[in-house]
């Protein structure tokens, strides 16, 4: 480091508390200090650590159930389509999905959709389907639109009657 630094260095550390400037030498004791904040930073790394790895875990189940969705849509409706709508219940935190897709080819949304709520785990690849609508071309998946709805309504979300 040059000598030009040096008093810019010591004037950028003069704005902080004492105990938090850097030091010139250690100083004199048993070094408690050290291995405590050692101790703080090896826990608060190992907190991290757990929680990207748990982090990591939980989006590769959700990232497995939801390829489980399309799947599960394509084998009931019969249909390979690829351009498909996946709505997951953010609020419930549950594991119920509704996946909506074209009952025949075309653009997304411009055809008669078929709406499917998948529940439960996945298993050999593929969900339960528990109920499921009709929807109209060029409409959101709203309540007042659903039609032709199919298994308990308490299994998915309401349809009007």
């Amino acid at each position: 480091m040059s000598d030009h630094a040096q008093p810019i260095e010591q004037r950028a550390f003069s704005r902080l508390p004492k105990w938090l400037r850097p030091r010139e030498l250690e100083q004199e004791g048993t070094g408690r200090m050290r291995l405590i904040e050692t101790t703080l930073l090896v826990l608060a790394a190992v907190l991290l650590a757990v929680a990207t790895v748990d982090d990591v875990r939980l989006q590769t189940k959700i990232n497995h159930r939801l390829i489980a969705d399309l799947r599960t849509w394509r084998v009931h409706t019969g249909h390979d389509y690829h351009n498909l709508t996946v709505a997951q219940d953010m609020h419930g935190h549950t594991t119920r999905e509704v996946v909506c897709g074209n009952t025949t080819p075309g653009a997304p949304k411009e055809r008669v959709q078929i709406c499917l709520v998948m529940t439960g785990p996945v298993s050999h690849g593929l969900r339960r389907v528990a109920s499921g609508w009709y929807l109209p071309p060029r409409v959101e998946d709203l309540t007042g639109y659903r039609y032709g709805c199919f298994g308990p309504p308490a299994a998915g979300w309401p349809c009007p009657r």
